[in-house]
């Protein structure tokens, strides 16, 4: 069962799915398959005499258990929707908790009340383990969303003068991804190697003497009527209604270095991403059926990830 946190008017996409049953109706009318000590569940739910599920993944079937996952709302708890609905037919029950930030998603994890999140890239992930002295590790890529400049009070980059304000992202890799886009713009011109480190510190040439309004991830879209541009994350365009193809006045390529190092991932405590109910979210999140639902769904904003 979903359950969610602050946000919940959230809907997905419903995909019809081929159900099986292992011949065990229990008494509530949930289908489970039982771990059978194979790591094959093709051959575990042939042993069985049962019928194998539509995706026929390479997964350990579970036993009813829950896996309890942090989400940012759009597009991950969404993405998860799907996932949860395919997990079912292994045996695997996908507790989905919405969160509005980036830093309690690691927190809940850290202390085991989580089993996992699905909110952030690697960048990210390590500058918060470096900071707060956590111990959470990448358990799979899944899809990237590329970084865009969207119109604030003004709708073409043609139009910037000087002294224009510039929100952007304050957490340090969301920062960087932001400058780099605007510099690949033309807008500024960092330091040699500043990279995906790169912080307004870095900034040697801002002709236009843009004012740059630092502000955490979640709040850079809702000052978009006070500035002339914002620079946003993915997820938070897709919050604020914005479509990176149609209203994006310029974005990270999808080949670019950029997008493919901001690839966003499930976090879980170092060590766990051996369970067998951690490698089960992941295989069902890199198969076919996601990777088509995400196509489908949000018209470029978000990109499978091919590994």
């Amino acid at each position: 069962m979903k359950t969610t946190n602050k946000i919940t008017n959230k809907t997905t996409k419903k995909i019809t799915k081929k159900l099986f049953t292992l011949g065990l109706a229990l008494g509530v009318g949930i289908v489970s398959l039982t771990g059978c000590g194979s790591t094959d569940k093709k051959a575990a739910s042939n042993k069985a005499g049962s019928v194998a599920t539509a995706t026929d993944l390479d997964i350990v079937p579970g036993n009813g258990e829950t896996i309890k996952i942090a989400a940012s709302p759009i597009p991950h708890a969404e993405i998860l929707g799907e996932a949860a609905k395919i997990l079912k037919d292994y045996g695997y029950n996908l507790d989905i908790v919405e969160f509005e930030d980036y830093v309690q998603p690691n927190l809940v994890v850290e202390s085991g009340e989580f089993d996992a999140n699905y909110v952030e890239h690697v960048p990210y992930l390590d500058s918060f383990n470096e900071e707060q002295g956590t111990h959470l590790v990448n358990a799979g890529g899944i899809h990237y969303e590329p970084f865009g400049i969207y119109p604030g009070k003004k709708k073409s980059l043609d139009e910037i003068s000087k002294g224009d304000s510039i929100a952007i992202p304050n957490d340090t890799t969301n920062e960087a991804r932001a400058l780099l886009l605007l510099q690949d713009n033309g807008l500024l011109t960092l330091k040699e190697g500043a990279g995906l480190t790169a912080t307004i510190n870095d900034i040697v040439d801002n002709p236009k003497k843009i004012n740059f309004v630092e502000l955490e991830a979640a709040q850079v879209a809702r000052v978009a009527s006070e500035v002339e541009y914002v620079v946003l994350n993915g997820n938070y365009a897709l919050e604020a209604g914005y479509s990176v193809g149609k209203d994006s006045i310029a974005y990270e390529a999808t080949d670019s270095v950029a997008a493919k190092t901001y690839v966003n991932i499930i976090a879980v405590y170092k060590g766990n991403e051996n369970s067998e109910k951690i490698k089960a979210l992941v295989t069902v999140l890199r198969s076919d059926e996601i990777k088509k639902f995400i196509e489908e769904t949000y018209d470029g904003a978000v990109v499978f990830y091919e590994e």
